[in-house]
């Protein structure tokens, strides 16, 4: 982990303390590596075309496509669709407050308990890609997510961003 400051009650390295989901650290099960993933969406108009990406640092990537979607629909799909990839332990790496805060400050649980509303009583957005989402990191119990400022020079999270932004501009998938 690099030579930074971490808020003690989200980024902190993976064996420092307890994951943001409740479980403990991802990188505690035996003989199975942490694999970070950035993940990104990116969409042209809101909605509009747009696509979504994840990538291992010099390790392999993915990205997809939608022809009509919005922003925070490809921030999730490129979450669920690492999660779905990677069997192991997970520290997800996203720019988006809305993916990282369901899960540091247990949305997802206000909204089982609640019925999928959300704090304005009004039914949950993209209840559709969350609640795959949700269960999939509930049923593992060593995904965790960490937050980093979007386009701020971080090199995989620029990355992430670039191939989202293509996977969209041209509508096609990516992968390596």
């Amino acid at each position: 982990m690099p030579d930074e400051p971490f808020d003690r009650l989200f980024d902190f390295p993976a064996e420092e303390g307890p994951a943001e989901n409740g479980s403990e650290s991802p990188g505690d099960e035996p003989n199975q590596e942490l694999v970070v993933a950035y993940t990104d969406g990116a969409c042209s108009g809101n909605p509009g075309p747009g696509g979504w990406a994840w990538v291992v640092p010099d390790g392999p990537y993915a990205a997809g496509f939608e022809a009509q979607t919005t922003n925070q629909r490809m921030e999730l799909t490129a979450t669920l669709e690492a999660v779905r990839t990677f069997a192991g332990p997970l520290l997800v790496v996203s720019d988006s407050t809305y993916v990282v805060h369901c899960f540091r400050d247990g949305w997802w649980e206000k909204w089982l308990r609640k019925g999928w509303v959300n704090a304005k009583k009004e039914p949950v957005a993209n209840r559709d890609l969350w609640e795959p989402l949700i269960e999939a990191v509930r049923a593992r119990g060593n995904v965790d997510f960490r937050w980093v400022k979007g386009h701020s020079g971080d090199r995989w999270n620029d990355e992430a961003d670039r191939l989202a932004v293509e996977a969209g501009t041209l509508q096609t998938d990516l992968a390596g």
